[in-house]
């Protein structure tokens, strides 16, 4: 993690493309966790899967994190508090080592603060609330980083992203835009098929 940490200090909104718009006065502030450690099949990164019920984002596969509450000393701050909330995570055992630039997610209306953290410390983790997160997962960086597991979604809409297939996981959109930037900053990246656009309904079905 020590190259991701280094690189950390020359990130801007433009390493992760597709995020720069500018955000409205409405914009609600968010923070997400990009928590790192060190598991049995090397350096993992900890996603969920939101529940299928979710008014916002069903079932699609985030960093923890959500939007801040008043009583939230910033960004890092939201980002442990909602960890907590949504995995178990416990804060004591996350080192906080970078904050990212801001970036605005125009389909959900929130402006959110990256916080890469290293998880020294792991703690068993599973969804606190079914009713809002289906499914906690550790993915090892490996797996994320093989070229089979990578490839690039489109949607009706017109937006073409990247996107890595995970046991059970789509990662695509905003989430699969920061991971993508980070495995290249963290020097984990492995030569992949840019060409090969699927069908986002087709590649969930097929998770």
């Amino acid at each position: 993690m020590t190259t991701l940490v280094k690189a950390s200090a020359r990130i801007d909104a433009a390493t992760f493309s597709r995020m720069t718009a500018p955000a409205p006065a409405t914009a609600r502030a968010a923070a997400v966790l990009m928590l790192f450690g060190e598991g049995p099949n090397g350096p993992d990164v900890l996603l969920l899967r939101r529940a299928d019920t979710l008014g916002s984002h069903p079932g699609q596969v985030a960093f923890p994190g959500g939007a801040a509450d008043p009583t939230d000393d910033g960004p890092v701050d939201t980002a442990l508090r909602e960890a907590e909330e949504e995995t178990g995570v416990q804060r004591e055992g996350v080192r906080p080592v970078a904050v990212l630039p801001v970036l605005h997610v125009p389909v959900s209306g929130f402006l959110v603060t990256p916080v890469l953290a290293h998880w020294h410390e792991p703690c068993p983790v599973l969804p606190v609330d079914p009713a809002e997160t289906a499914a906690v997962a550790r993915v090892p960086i490996a797996h994320l980083a093989d070229p089979e597991n990578r490839f690039l979604v489109s949607h009706p809409s017109g937006y073409v992203g990247p996107a890595f297939s995970a046991p059970g996981m789509l990662v695509w959109g905003f989430t699969a835009g920061l991971l993508n930037g980070l495995i290249a900053l963290g020097g984990w990246e492995r030569p992949w098929d840019g060409t090969d656009v699927r069908d986002l309904d087709l590649a969930l079905r097929a998770t």
